[in-house]
């Protein structure tokens, strides 16, 4: 790990945001827990949330060393706020966790995967998660390091592991939800002397916690359901040793993969929300997907609350609750189209995790391996009923 050039400007100001009586007690329930996360101390007559600040350098008078803020590439209050609220989350009355927060997910994910990778080096990654781990694999074999991959189901990658220093978990997968077990991955990989980062966007800190299952990083994108209003593009890493966090600041502050201001006080702004979001879609999701599973011209349904998918033994004992993402395959390309041009109350949109339902057909992008007609919805907060509706009346009208 690189020393920093400035020690102020790579050690985390989280103390500088500390909560002192207001925030959320190691007992409080997720419902409460989300609501108060990341909030300073009350002062009479300011706001709960202090609005964003927008600064590229601070007043810096004397020796910068243990300077809380020097320059608005290496920290800023705002993050400062999120950081802390995404830490609570992900690890409850851990004072020990690190959140680095990035301009989005795919800076986030780079950070870890290049921050801890060396020529001659062996990564593990699996090869049905998010598409852009092609590119980003080709990148890392460019600069000498060893990639290997295998699927998410059956924890087929512990035979992957000997001789890798960092295997990297999708769970659930993205786009298939298939589910392994992360606690059983996480302890080989540390028997071996390798580090294990969990792409946890999907699930949210509300729906599996990677660094209790054994983890060294948990990493997401905070465009999808953390945000979940699809209008900010955001990642973090979220950490419980001190030098790996300092390795991916460090990372953040060298290629400047730096989060807006704004967008991080919207992801603040947009916490207090997330477990009454993310509860009524995983209650929607599987309302759809049982919807979808008795419809035949529907094959391959997918979701992990579903008790006859083959992720949902597994997804049971380390989630909390499964997710607003539901996968399925109609007959052909054309059919998917129909289908999704018959839809009323679902948009035709990329990425998952907002309040209002969308879906896609994913072959459109190339990249992931399923069939022509492989649909991904993520669903909304609206309706149940009315979902289901649109979804079996979209599906009669493909069907002519």
């Amino acid at each position: 790990m690189s020393t920093p050039e400035h020690p102020s400007a790579e050690s985390s100001p989280r103390e500088e945001f500390a909560s002192t009586g207001t925030g959320p007690a190691d007992s409080d329930g997720d419902a409460t827990r989300v609501v108060r996360a990341g909030l300073p101390e009350e002062e009479p007559y300011a706001p709960p949330l202090p609005g964003p600040v927008f600064a590229a350098h601070y007043h810096l008078p004397g020796d910068p060393a243990g300077a809380p803020y020097a320059y608005g590439r290496d920290s800023n209050p705002t993050w400062t706020g999120l950081e802390r609220a995404i830490g609570e989350l992900e690890s409850p009355g851990d004072d020990r966790v690190e959140t680095v927060a990035f301009a989005s997910g795919m800076a986030a994910i780079s950070a870890v995967l290049l921050s801890q990778s060396r020529p001659g080096s062996a990564v593990v990654l699996p090869d049905d998660g998010y598409n852009l781990l092609i590119p980003l694999r080709e990148r890392l074999e460019g600069f000498g390091v060893e990639v290997r991959t295998a699927p998410t189901a059956a924890d087929a990658q512990l035979e992957r592991l000997d001789g890798a220093s960092l295997l990297w978990i999708e769970s659930p997968s993205n786009p298939g939800l298939d589910v392994c077990d992360i606690r059983r991955l996480a302890e080989a990989a540390h028997e071996r002397g390798a580090l294990v980062a969990v792409d946890n966007t999907l699930a949210t800190p509300l729906g599996q916690r990677p660094l209790a299952l054994g983890a060294d990083f948990s990493v997401a994108s905070g465009t999808k359901a953390l945000t979940g209003h699809g209008d900010v593009l955001l990642g973090y890493v979220t950490c419980r040793d001190p030098e790996l966090a300092a390795s991916v600041r460090h990372w953040r502050k060298i290629v400047g993969a730096i989060p807006g201001p704004m967008e991080a006080w919207l992801a603040h702004r947009s916490l207090a929300t997330l477990d009454v979001r993310t509860r009524r879609q995983a209650g929607n999701a599987l309302a759809v997907a049982e919807a979808l599973g008795a419809r035949p011209e529907v094959t391959g349904v997918r979701h992990p609350g579903l008790p006859g998918d083959p992720a949902h033994e597994q997804a049971a004992r380390q989630m909390h609750r499964f997710g607003c993402v539901v996968s399925f395959t109609l007959p052909d390309k054309d059919f998917a189209e129909r289908f999704l041009a018959g839809l009323r109350l679902v948009d035709d949109a990329t990425s998952f995790g907002g309040v209002r339902t969308t879906a896609e057909r994913r072959g459109r992008w190339g990249g992931d391996a399923v069939p022509e007609g492989f649909i991904r919805m993520s669903v909304g907060v609206e309706d149940a009923a009315d979902l289901v509706a649109d979804v079996r009346r979209a599906l009669d009208a493909a069907a002519g």
